[in-house]
C-alpha cells in the first residue's frame, strides 16, 4: 500500500460513534446554508425492506432530531408495492420516468441516482440502498457526519462487515474479485477503501453535479474514481457503520455486475468504448448448456450541471 494511502487511512477513516448526533446538529446549526441533507433511496421491487428503512430514518433523524431535511425514494419501475410501502412509511416517492422526461430513462441504478439530483435540494446528498436488513440510522448519520463537521471532506463512503448468510466477511464477492484488484492495480490511491462498491455514501451536491454517472452497476466505481481525479484523495473519507445485511444476488447476476464494473474501469482507463459490449453466460437447459447474452452497460449520463433543467432549477 502506498504511504500516502496509509496516511489517508489514519486521517480519513472514522467510526460513526466518533461524531455523536449532538455534535452533528450543532455543526448543522452553525452553517444551515451548507448543511441541508437529502437522503435518496433508489428502489426496484424492495417492498420487503424499504418501509423499515424509511420509517427508521424518519423517526430517528427527522422527528426525534432534525438532521435529515428530505427523504426521497426513487422508484425505478417496481412491479410490487414498493412505492406504496415507502410512501406510507413517510418518504416522498418519485417515479424515475417522471424526472427529466425529455431524456428517456434507461434501466440501471446509476440512472436513478443521476436523476435524483433533479428532485432533491440538499447541499449533501446521501444515497442508501433500499434492500438493507436490520437497518440502523447510523448508516445515514455516520456518513453525513464528516461532511457537516469538516469543510475539506466532500465524499464519504460507508464501510462495514458484509456477512454471506451466516458466514462473516464473505459478502461483497464482486468487490473482492473485480473492484479491489482493479483499484489496487490502476488507482492505488483508492486501495484504502474497505467497501468501494457499497451503495451507502454521502457527497456534497457541488461535487456530484460535476461528475458523469454510469447508468448501471458501474456507478459506484465510476463516481469514486472520478471524485479522486476531481477533488483529490484527501477530500474522500470512509466511516465504519457496523454490519450490512441485504439481499444477495445469484452468481449470474454478479457476473453481469462484474462486467459492468470492469467496463466502467476500462472506459476510465482508455476513455474509449468496448468493441463488443456484451457478456455471454450459460444456463443448463433440457438439451445441455444454453448461451444467454446480455448487454453490458455502456452509457453514461453527463455531469448534471450540463443539464439545462438542473441549472434553471438551482438558479431560481
Amino acid at each position: 500500500m502506498l504511504e500516502e494511502v496509509e496516511r489517508w487511512l489514519a486521517r480519513r477513516s472514522w467510526s460513526a460513534a466518533d461524531r455523536p448526533l449532538d455534535r452533528l446538529l450543532a455543526a448543522k446549526a452553525r452553517d444551515p446554508h451548507r448543511g441541508s441533507v437529502s437522503v435518496v433511496l433508489p428502489a426496484l421491487n424492495e417492498e420487503a425492506t424499504v418501509g423499515r428503512i424509511v420509517a427508521t430514518i424518519r423517526r430517528e433523524l427527522m422527528e426525534k432530531v432534525q438532521l435529515v431535511d428530505e427523504l426521497v425514494v426513487i422508484d425505478s419501475g417496481s412491479t410490487d408495492a414498493t412505492a406504496k410501502v415507502a410512501r406510507e412509511a413517510g418518504a416522498r416517492v418519485v417515479h424515475r420516468d417522471e424526472i427529466l422526461p425529455r431524456i428517456p430513462a434507461v434501466p440501471g441504478k446509476g440512472e436513478v441516482l443521476w436523476r435524483s439530483l433533479l428532485v432533491t435540494d440538499g447541499d449533501i446528498v446521501c444515497f442508501i440502498d433500499a434492500d438493507l436488513k436490520d437497518f440502523s440510522a447510523d448508516f445515514v448519520s455516520g456518513i453525513v457526519g464528516p461532511l457537516l463537521t469538516d469543510p475539506n471532506v466532500q465524499f464519504v463512503k460507508a464501510m462495514y462487515d458484509r456477512p454471506l448468510g451466516d458466514t462473516a466477511g464473505q459478502g461483497g464477492r464482486v468487490t473482492e474479485l473485480v473492484a479491489r484488484p482493479l483499484l489496487n492495480l490502476h488507482w492505488p490511491q483508492l486501495a484504502g477503501f474497505v467497501q468501494p462498491l457499497g451503495g451507502e455514501y454521502a457527497v456534497r451536491r457541488s461535487l456530484l453535479e460535476r461528475l458523469p454517472f454510469p447508468v448501471g452497476y458501474g456507478v459506484e466505481l465510476g463516481l469514486l474514481v472520478d471524485a479522486l481525479h476531481t477533488v483529490g484523495l484527501d477530500a474522500l473519507a470512509q466511516v465504519d457503520v457496523g454490519v450490512r445485511k441485504h439481499r444477495h444476488q445469484d452468481g449470474q447476476a454478479l457476473g453481469r455486475m462484474a462486467a459492468a464494473i470492469y467496463r466502467t474501469a476500462q472506459f476510465r482507463l482508455s476513455r474509449g468504448h468496448l468493441v463488443r459490449p456484451s457478456l455471454t453466460q450459460f444456463e443448463r437447459g433440457a438439451d445441455g448448456f444454453v448461451p444467454r447474452t446480455h448487454a453490458v452497460d455502456t452509457e453514461e449520463r453527463p455531469p448534471m450541471r450540463e443539464i439545462e433543467e438542473y441549472v434553471s432549477r438551482h438558479a431560481a
